[in-house]
């Protein structure tokens, strides 16, 4: 008897033992088995930049707890609040605070969202290892790159200064539903969501790794735990808030101490009131990320900078009581840890 006919059998032999079997599942019982499977589940999206966060949390709160299921997607800081304000996931990762619109389609959709701040970052600007003229760019040389009037005009390095070499200036960045490209526009170009279009766009910062490191005319911006994973493959530029500023290269303590400016923000996520409420595990999965050894562990060990204890416990008791709301109207440049705590938090 060939696999064929065996395997035609087997499921006629196994269509009429469920015929058969008084014993099998009823269909009332089927529901609260996915039910059940449903209420298990914890579902995150949205930022690049915070991904390899929750991404590690994931992991191990899954190591410590075999029954659970976190999935984490990757659609970009706007992409992953869409589906948040929608009730589609738990939680939204996010490299920037919620927007008014997004707040308001929140409100309107009867979403409340907790805001928690969960780390900071040192946006990084990277180049090509065998780029040997660009040892440190200010602020206005950047902005010179990235302003929506450079686009089709600037387009060599020698235009942002003359000392550096008559190549074709090459730009890579976070797609447009970025968090990391609304901070990065708002601090260098002054204005959030506003650049030039004629660049390489992606939300995956593993595109962008790969492009910068593949053209010695490249330039590129992104998280700097995307930076610290692929260092070998590229080179961190330090960065000048003014002409007379002292270069400063992104880093755990420049960001820590404030001096690298103004590329340093927090990163956040955004969790489901409904969901921390009525689903015991997303509760349980938000506890442990907030746990002090996971947020300053494994925040440290995926490169980004853990928050000061003080900030840990504030966050944690937001959490414990459910305050909902936002403290911010938008990107705010070179904010602090104080500012952080001292935020008023409106729905």
């Amino acid at each position: 008897m060939n696999l064929k006919t065996c395997s035609v059998l087997a499921v006629a032999v196994l269509t009429l033992a469920a015929c058969g079997n008084e014993s099998a599942p009823s269909a009332e019982n089927a529901p609260r088995s996915a039910g059940s499977a449903s209420r298990s589940l914890i579902t995150a999206d949205g930022s690049s930049t915070v991904f390899p966060v929750t991404e590690a949390m994931a992991e191990e709160f899954q190591k410590a707890n075999p029954g659970s299921r976190v999935t984490v997607g990757m659609s970009g800081t706007g992409g992953g609040f869409k589906k948040f304000c929608r009730g589609e996931i738990d939680i939204a990762n996010a490299s920037r605070p919620i927007r008014a619109e997004e707040k308001e389609t929140c409100k309107a959709a009867g979403v409340e969202y907790i805001e928690l701040p969960v780390a900071l970052d040192a946006l990084t600007v990277v180049v090509n290892p065998q780029n040997t003229w660009a040892t440190e760019l200010t602020v206005d040389e950047l902005r010179s790159m990235w302003e929506p009037e450079a686009q089709g005009k600037i387009t060599r390095w020698n235009q942002i200064r003359g000392s550096f070499p008559d190549a074709p200036l090459v730009l890579y960045g976070a797609g447009v539903d970025s968090g990391t490209y609304d901070y990065f526009t708002a601090a260098i170009v002054g204005k959030e969501h506003s650049s030039r279009g004629d660049f390489t766009a992606s939300e995956d910062d593993n595109v962008l790794v790969q492009g910068v490191s593949g053209d010695v005319n490249a330039l590129g911006f992104f998280g700097l735990a995307y930076f610290e994973e692929n260092q070998n493959m590229l080179k961190a530029v330090p960065i000048k808030a003014t002409a007379e500023a002292p270069a400063v290269g992104p880093s755990v303590e420049s960001a820590r101490d404030g001096t690298y400016q103004p590329l340093s923000r927090p990163i956040f996520i955004y969790v489901n009131r409904s969901a921390a409420d009525t689903k015991p595990q997303v509760a349980s999965f938000i506890e442990f990320y907030l746990d002090s050894r996971n947020a300053t562990e494994l925040v440290d060990e995926v490169g980004y900078v853990p928050l000061p204890e003080n900030a840990q416990a504030a966050f944690r008791e937001r959490f414990a009581k459910r305050e909902i709301g936002t403290g911010f109207s938008g990107s705010r440049i070179g904010i602090s840890i104080e500012d952080l705590l001292n935020e008023t938090l409106v729905y």
